[in-house]
């Protein structure tokens, strides 16, 4: 065959897409394939430890029951001379037999024995994120009592009988430790913020991959849920375990449509990168912000359960990994589980008492997004035009957040200059005892929230299930799930600048005292969808979908 231009063209051409087709077909395989034997690697390597927590978590429960047993028995023995009536009290309150589901639906709990593991670097920190995480692991060992709940952490400088008991003293969550086991993390400095001053987002993503791959190294998981917001671990986990269901608890996504926005956004307190859009450098960073976005939306289509705190963040959550959760064939809807408040322990402390005390308080710790100017600006306009009741004093603002170093105390130095003018109505306290929070919401009569785009809020819970009136941003969580109405009648107050923050003030402390407890009984209301039983349902429905995704159904 002659060799023309034309026949040297369609011969490259076809060995082009001979080899194209060859290398995009084989490629995607051969990368599984590595996965699955790396991970087979892992896992072979990882068994003997996983055997021994398994073997003491066993032996600890065994020696737990018999401990009870002897207990109950000495106290039998004491309670011998117990009259015959009081014994029949006993059989009478003895529970009706359960029905034949029931007893299968037991039995099925019982007889899971996997490792469900949590990965939480910071589990020791005390927070609201940890809250939920220690509420999860107490839902998961009441519906899983035989399963070993394993939390992965960096906090080494505390050993397991030491975190749970901050448990108990922070949060009132008392586990089984004999079904709690703790493995420590030693690359955890890899996802601080500080260890990537350039490129923080990125960094951090990367800096999650090389925790993961140290958490899967120390043991594999039957069953892997995130509850900090490291998406980028599931992936791994699915690329080495792709037969592990995962599962993630999302507090908030790691970019959001909102940020990208807000590059744009001259409106003071739309984000820590309000208006940074402009010029080259704002160009590269928003090029940067949307390959991050794709990068985190693959990432979020491999998890097979996820849940979100707020319907503020499943809104962000399905926009970002909706399209590639559809492309990955996860059959499970994107599902709010709202976060475990302390409701029921401030309704049982603090009464609904109509005669408090005019005082604002805003409790947040002190970063720039809480936005303490605005409150300071909008509380001192408020001031000018507010006249109490007679023989009343001048409201008084109560901040109230705790300071982690050295910026966060430059910044309460800043706010108390600016305060100066009213400093006799502005009250700091830093770093407040749980008692003095108890107190303050037991006496306050209004709580404000000035972050724009909270992702939930529980402090805004807290306000409503103590009884006081709320004065909320008008976004996120606060406006869309928490200060919403409840019979048809609004328990608290919406606003975005000082001049309708100030203007909320006015109204919640301008009503009169019928309209004012109601308002506050109907905030204590809804506060009842934000408590410790209304989490544990929903999360042990999320989690019955990861163990049937475990058990093949």
């Amino acid at each position: 065959m002659e060799l023309t231009p034309t026949t040297i063209a369609l011969t490259i051409g076809a060995s082009l897409l001979y080899w194209g087709l060859l290398y995009g077909l084989l490629l995607p395989y051969a990368l599984r394939l590595l996965g699955r034997l790396i991970g087979n690697s892992i896992r072979s390597s990882t068994q003997q430890r996983r055997d021994l927590l398994l073997s003491r978590a066993a032996s600890d429960a065994k020696q737990k029951a018999e401990n009870s047993s002897e207990t109950g028995l000495s106290s039998r023995k004491a309670s011998s001379s117990t009259s015959l009536e009081e014994e029949w009290e006993k059989v009478s309150k003895t529970p009706p037999v359960p029905s034949p589901q029931h007893r299968k639906t037991q039995e099925a709990n019982l007889s899971y024995e996997g490792v469900i593991g949590f990965f939480h670097p910071f589990c020791n920190a005390g927070g609201g994120g940890e809250r939920v995480l220690f509420a999860a692991v107490l839902a998961t060992q009441q519906r899983f009592p035989n399963a070993l709940c394993l939390i992965y952490t960096g906090d080494h400088e505390a050993t397991k009988e030491q975190i749970l008991t901050n448990v108990r003293n922070r949060f009132n969550i008392h586990l089984n430790p004999a079904r709690v086991a703790f493995l420590y993390l030693s690359t955890r400095e890899w996802v601080l913020a500080s260890k990537w001053p350039h490129f923080t987002l990125l960094g951090q993503s990367i800096g999650s991959l090389i925790l993961g791959w140290d958490a899967f190294n120390l043991l594999v998981p039957d069953i892997f849920i995130d509850t900090m917001g490291y998406a980028f671990v599931l992936a791994l986990c699915k690329w080495l375990f792709p037969q592990i269901p995962t599962g993630a608890y999302v507090h908030y996504p790691t970019i959001s449509t909102d940020m990208l926005s807000s590059l744009h956004d001259e409106v003071e307190g739309r984000g820590l990168n309000a208006g940074l859009g402009k010029g080259a450098k704002g160009k590269a960073k928003q090029y940067y912000w949307k390959l991050f976005a794709k990068l985190y939306s693959g990432v979020g289509g491999t998890v097979d359960v996820v849940m979100t705190n707020s319907t503020w963040t499943q809104r962000h959550i399905s926009s970002l990994w909706g399209s590639s959760r559809r492309k990955g064939r996860k059959v499970h809807e994107i599902n709010v589980v709202y976060p475990p408040c302390a409701v029921e322990e401030l309704q049982e402390k603090i009464s609904v008492d109509p005669q408090r005390t005019n005082k604002v308080l805003y409790i947040a710790q002190f970063r720039p997004e809480k936005m303490h100017h605005t409150i300071i600006d909008a509380f001192a306009s408020f001031l000018k035009h507010y006249t109490p009741p007679p023989n009343t004093p001048k409201p008084k603002l109560i901040l109230v957040g705790s300071v982690r170093d050295d910026q966060d105390e430059k910044r309460v130095y800043k706010l108390r200059l600016q305060a100066q003018e009213i400093r006799d109505n502005v009250e700091f306290m830093v770093n407040a005892k749980w008692p003095q929070i108890l107190e303050l919401l037991r006496t306050c009569s209004v709580g404000v929230n000035g972050m724009w785009n909270e992702h939930f809020g529980i402090g805004v819970v807290e306000y409503q299930a103590a009884g006081l009136i709320s004065v909320v941003n008008d976004s996120g969580g606060p406006k869309q799930d928490i200060v919403v109405p409840v019979d048809g009648e609004p328990t608290g107050f919406h606003a975005s600048t000082p001049e309708e923050f100030s203007e909320g003030f006015s109204k919640a402390l301008s009503m009169s005292s019928e309209d004012t407890l109601a308002m506050r009984h109907r905030a204590r209301k809804s506060s009842l969808r934000f408590s410790e039983e209304v989490f544990s349902t929903a999360w042990t429905a999320q989690l019955d979908r990861l163990v049937d995704l475990g058990r093949g159904k």
